[in-house]
Formats: structure tokens, C-alpha cells, sequence
């Protein structure tokens, strides 16, 4: 009995549809489907996805044109100790000895080197991030507006990591040779062996160092400029900033 109710109902529902609609073909053809648009917060929210994902790339480009700003010039390294480059981990000994024997200066030079390589290196940077910028998927753009506070720079770093490490090494090699990091270097360890007789060091790739220690800080700076524009009002300067991530 209740089969034959529902037999009914459907086949009455699919006359009415007929009568009033005309083919079915016909009545699914005036149907659009509602999109889902990108979540952002503040009113980013009832935003067009073109809008959106605009607004994803401006504030990119000023984020990371920040950042290398900021690290390449003079001091950006040295005095930030977020991103200061310090002595590895390799030859500490070396310097804790030789700080004790009166040689500090020579210790501070080379971690100062070491710095000004990284900050003459870092404006490579720009251009790679430019590139990783325009060439961004709607997907890309998804997944990073949907992640955490810095999913973007993660982004930068699955697209630009060889690359950047690839440009930097040999600008930090020619830079350690312009900026005597290398010869510090040797300075450092030539006493050493004086100081220490028989004493070994262990073997250090500088420029392998240098270069990745500088990678580290620059996407760290990245990172912070992305983190002021998802939660500062303030770090939004452009209205089309302010009206993707809210005012």
C-alpha cells in the first residue's frame, strides 16, 4: 500500500512539473548553481573569488617586497636577532676560545661577514617572489587563504627554495670574498691552531651556510609581513587590502 502511495505522489509531482515547466531538460537549464566563494575574514567574506584572490596577491607583493626591503639593507641582518646570522654551531668552540684569548674583534668580524653577505644577497629575492606571485593557481590562491598565518610563505617556499638557494650562493661566495668573511675566517682558525696546538676543526662549507642561514631569515621576514596583513589594520594601505581583509 505505501509503495503504491509513493508511486503515485511521484507520479503525480512529475506531471505537475511537465504541465507547468515543460521537459525537465528545459527546467534544469534555467538552474545556476550557487558558487562558493573564498572565506577571508572581516568582509572579504561576500567578495567575488577575482576580487579575492587580487586582493591575495597585492597584499603578497607588498608583503614580500617588505621583507626584502628590510633585509637587504644595511644592518638588516646584523641588528634584527630574529634573523642575525651567528656563528656555526661547527666552530663555536673555536670562538669561545679565542674570546678568551683576546681575540674577540676577530670573532666579531666574521659574524659581521657573515651578516653583510646575507644583506647583499637578499635582494635576489624580489624577482623569484614576483614570478611565484603571477604564477599562482586559483587552487594556490585557495589553499592559502584558507590556511594558517603563514601559508603563504610556506607557498614561497615550496616554489622558490632551490631557486632562491641556486641565485644566492654564489652572490654570498663573491660577497664573503668582498666582505672578508673569508678571510676572517681563516684569520680565526690560523690562531686557533697557533693558540691550541695539536687541535682539530671540523670541516665547514661557509658559503652552504651562509646562504641557508640567509634563506632562513628571509622567509622569516616574510612571514612576519604576511602575519601583520591577516591580523593588523593597520599593515592594510591600500583599499584594495583593506576591503579583502577587512578594515
Amino acid at each position: 500500500m505505501k509503495k503504491t502511495v509513493f508511486m503515485v505522489l511521484v507520479f503525480m509531482a512529475s506531471a505537475v512539473l511537465i504541465a507547468y515547466a515543460g521537459p525537465l531538460d528545459d527546467v534544469l537549464k534555467g538552474v545556476k548553481l550557487p558558487s562558493v566563494p573564498l572565506q577571508m575574514g572581516g568582509s572579504g567574506s561576500n567578495l567575488d573569488d577575482d576580487t579575492v584572490v587580487s586582493g591575495l596577491k597585492e597584499a603578497l607583493s607588498i608583503g614580500t617586497g617588505n621583507a626584502v626591503s628590510s633585509a637587504s639593507k644595511l644592518d638588516g641582518y646584523f641588528k634584527n636577532q630574529m634573523i642575525k646570522i651567528l656563528m656555526p654551531e661547527k666552530i663555536q668552540t673555536v670562538a669561545n676560545v679565542l674570546g678568551k684569548l683576546g681575540y674577540q674583534k676577530q670573532v666579531n668580524d666574521f659574524i659581521l661577514s657573515m651578516n653583510r653577505a646575507a644583506e647583499k644577497a637578499a635582494p635576489k629575492a624580489r624577482a623569484y617572489f614576483v614570478n611565484a606571485i603571477k604564477e599562482m593557481s586559483f587552487d594556490d590562491a585557495r589553499k592559502i587563504l584558507n590556511g594558517g598565518d603563514t601559508a603563504a610563505t610556506d607557498y614561497f617556499k615550496s616554489k622558490t627554495s632551490e631557486q632562491l638557494f641556486n641565485e644566492f650562493k654564489p652572490v654570498v661566495s663573491k660577497s664573503m670574498n668582498e666582505t672578508g668573511v673569508t678571510r676572517s675566517y681563516k684569520e680565526m682558525t690560523g690562531k686557533y691552531m697557533s693558540a691550541v696546538p695539536f687541535a682539530s676543526i671540523e670541516s665547514l662549507d661557509l658559503d652552504q651556510y651562509v646562504t641557508n642561514k640567509s634563506l632562513d631569515g628571509l622567509f622569516y621576514m616574510v612571514g612576519q609581513e604576511e602575519k601583520k596583513i591577516r591580523t593588523d589594520p593597520a599593515a592594510r594601505i591600500t583599499d584594495l587590502l583593506k576591503k579583502v581583509f577587512g578594515k
